[in-house]
């Protein structure tokens, strides 16, 4: 791990290979670890950078009333300190959320969005009812006494968890901080970026599972339809982690799409 100051908080973040720049923003329960595949599967042809976003990992807490665009905006500055911009960045789940508010806010940033099973907060992607009934469990699961408090949410992949994946995700839990989670669930709930999405005039790659419980393909076709300049990839046999579930496919779509669509220097 490496550390930077950005937006006055101690950002964590992995970086690795040489190339042009690849950035991997995590989603809710999650940090940095969660893209090992890629770290691992890309670094051949990029400068892949993984953060620790702030509340994960081993960055700062987040500070008192720290909303979606605290998020983007420290994102940015770690994208400017590290003089990665523009370069390609893939949002998953609620760190496609993160991704889409970056572009609204710092598009210098963006040379094109790769969006994995995300959405547009769920306010903007999922219907009313969905939203409350998830409203309701986040709300059981951060009441759990502290001994008995599990992050992990339900629907993450097309069956059980691969048992090559157990002890990683079980080390991701363990280090989840409550505070943290229940911010980002808490924004998500009200988070409507859908008006975003026909006005993004980047090239834009979306990566689902097949079986994505969490985030349907029902949303991937509604980023389709909205945005201009678009390619649907379908991984076939995976849930809602398929950077983790089906790696190796995720990672052909991601190479591919990087090379057809390379930054130009801000």
């Amino acid at each position: 791990m490496e550390f930077v100051e950005a937006g006055g908080l101690e950002i964590a973040y992995q970086r690795v290979g040489a190339g042009p720049p690849l950035v991997f923003v995590h989603g809710a329960a999650e940090d940095s670890r969660i893209w090992q595949p890629q770290l691992a599967g890309l670094a051949d042809e990029f400068t892949v950078v993984a953060w620790d976003e702030p509340g994960a990992g081993r960055s700062s807490d987040l500070p008192e009333d720290f909303g979606l665009t605290g998020f983007a905006d420290v994102l940015a500055a770690l994208i400017e300190a590290l003089g990665l911009g523009p370069a390609h960045i893939a949002g998953l789940s609620w760190g496609g959320t993160v991704v889409l508010e970056l572009y609204r806010r710092h598009p210098t940033c963006v040379a094109t969005l790769i969006m994995i099973d995300t959405y547009a907060g769920w306010k903007g992607s999922l219907p009313a009812d969905e939203v409350e009934a998830r409203v309701a469990g986040a709300r059981q699961m951060l009441a759990a006494p502290h001994e008995h408090f599990d992050p992990t949410l339900p629907g993450l992949f097309a069956t059980d968890p691969p048992p090559r994946l157990v002890p990683l995700l079980s080390a991701i839990a363990a280090d989840v901080r409550p505070a943290t989670l229940g911010r980002q669930l808490a924004i998500m709930a009200e988070a409507d970026l859908s008006d975003l999405l026909r006005h993004v005039s980047v090239p834009t790659l979306l990566i689902w599972g097949q079986l994505d419980a969490r985030s349907p393909l029902t949303v991937a076709h509604q980023f389709e339809e909205a945005i201009a300049d678009t390619r649907l990839v379908v991984i076939e046999d995976a849930g809602h982690l398929s950077n983790l579930e089906r790696p190796e496919r995720v990672n052909d779509a991601v190479r591919e799409f990087c090379r057809a669509h390379a930054p130009h220097p801000g």
